[in-house]
């Protein structure tokens, strides 16, 4: 005698309503959001702008920049023109300008974001006293606006001699409270203890041990306050301005503008077609250095090391 089990059942229940259709929910992630989209697009306008316009007023002359529509290109495309009249204008001042921006750059920069790893890994994977004292002080100088500090800091290099010299640019520099906060909890998570034990059971230093195993797991934050590093310090224009009288010192920023003011003062040429070009030619550097360092933003490079 057969016996139909409550499967077999609820099969021929479900055969004999005929076929079913499968409704798949659109994932959250599938849907599109009109006003997400239009703030991003107003965002995005409001990013591109300025670039579109000082791309398109560089192809000007002095003329054609002041007699035509700033959003549309002149009756002349004088770019590659503009370019060489910047480079040679003041006995190629502008060059002089571009790798003093390069060497407060490389050594501020570079210098803060060395430091700021150093220090970020010290805190994360080390307990000493004070600790959140020192947390309390990077909490509070990340608040401290860097135009807050600038006189103070003038102040104490005009005692020390340092002013207009490179050192008064390199060595505020060298300072990143945002870095150090950002190294410290990116290190926490990104390094493992484990590793670290291991390195030191095999007998590695601790110096050793940082430099051969740590970072390149902090790649991903170390790019990344490097990035920020870059361009505080390729666009600092206040602290340069107060600290530095001698235009063979200048930076791009105030390099460029003090061209902007010469219209200004008496007998002054205007010469905006080569502030405008000069402009373009500084952000070129940043534009590539975001393109060529993109690849090393990735996260997850210790996933795998340490066997749970």
């Amino acid at each position: 005698m057969a016996t139909s089990t409550p499967t077999a059942g609820r099969s021929k229940t479900i055969a004999a309503r005929g076929p079913l259709v499968v409704r798949r929910r659109r994932s959250p992630r599938g849907r599109r959001s009109a006003t997400l989209t239009v703030l991003t697009a107003l965002v995005l306008v409001y990013t591109l702008l300025p670039l579109v316009w000082l791309a398109i007023n560089a192809t000007k002359t002095q003329e054609g920049l002041l007699g035509s529509f700033g959003l549309w290109f002149a009756g002349d495309f004088a770019l590659f023109d503009n370019i060489a009249a910047t480079f040679a204008y003041g006995d190629g001042i502008f060059v002089r300008w571009l790798l003093n921006t390069l060497l407060y750059v490389v050594a501020g920069a570079g210098g803060a974001t060395l430091l700021a790893a150093l220090g970020g890994y010290g805190l994360a994977k080390f307990d000493f006293p004070g600790r959140k004292a020192v947390f309390a002080v990077v909490i509070g100088a990340v608040a401290v606006p860097g135009t807050a500090l600038a006189v103070p800091t003038f102040l104490m290099f005009s005692k020390m001699g340092l002013t207009d010299t490179p050192w008064a640019i390199i060595i505020p520099s060298l300072v990143s409270p945002f870095g150090l906060y950002l190294m410290w909890t990116f290190a926490t998570d990104a390094v493992p203890e484990e590793i670290l034990e291991s390195a030191r059971v095999d007998g590695s230093g601790e110096f050793r041990t940082f430099f051969r195993i740590s970072l390149p797991l902090l790649a991903p934050g170390l790019v990344t306050v490097l990035l920020f590093n870059v361009v505080a310090t390729w666009n600092n224009y206040f602290l340069p301005l107060i600290m530095l009288k001698d235009p063979g010192w200048y930076p791009l920023t105030v390099g460029l503008k003090s061209w902007n003011q010469q219209a200004l003062t008496a007998g002054g040429e205007a010469v905006f077609n080569l502030v405008i070009t000069g402009s373009l030619l500084t952000i070129v550097p940043l534009i590539a250095a975001f393109l060529l360092l993109q690849r090393y933003w990735q996260s997850g490079l210790a996933a795998g090391s340490v066997k749970e």
